[in-house]
């Protein structure tokens, strides 16, 4: 694992544990993940009622959060069409880190900020990046903290590939 790698996760785990209360559970697989809309995130949201949506937490400073873009593009490509919704939830801090990495990478698939870091907090997200995979009813079926390359996109397809087909 490299020195950035190991430096996004720790400082993934401070973020998401500063400022949490103490008596906040993290969502876990079969929770309810909370409402996007109530979460006063800067940027357009797509409709999600009714879809399997990945959320992604990210930042513009972690290395493994860059590398996940790209798979992301290529799921939304395959997937978008199906039902497939992807929102991509930035805990920058700065708006121009934000907004020249958007400049950048052009994804194809909705990005947002987490400006008061509302959402990250209730959430509880364990690392950089993490993301949440929800089936059409609004539960988390599948989490991934970090970004293993082939293997993390190799899972996320399958399971994508699940969700939307309907089958448990």
């Amino acid at each position: 694992m490299s020195f950035l790698h190991s430096l996004c996760r720790i400082l993934g785990v401070l973020l998401a544990f500063a400022a949490v209360p103490a008596l906040r559970s993290e969502v876990k697989v079969g929770d309810r993940f909370p409402s996007l809309e109530g979460a006063g995130l800067a940027g357009s949201l797509p409709q999600t009622r009714g879809q399997v949506v990945l959320v992604d937490f990210w930042a513009s400073w972690c290395e493994p959060c860059r590398a996940s873009f790209p798979a992301y593009a290529r799921i939304h490509a395959d997937f978008a069409a199906r039902g497939l919704v992807i929102v991509a939830v930035s805990v920058d801090e700065k708006p121009a880190a934000y907004s020249a990495f958007l400049k950048r990478n052009e994804p194809p698939f909705s990005t947002v900020r987490d400006q008061d870091r509302k959402l990250v907090q209730e959430v509880r997200v364990p690392a950089m990046p993490t993301s949440y995979l929800i089936d059409r009813e609004g539960r988390v079926r599948f989490i991934h903290p970090g970004f293993h390359g082939w293997e993390t996109e190799a899972r996320l397809r399958s399971e994508i590939e699940t969700l939307l087909s309907g089958r448990p």
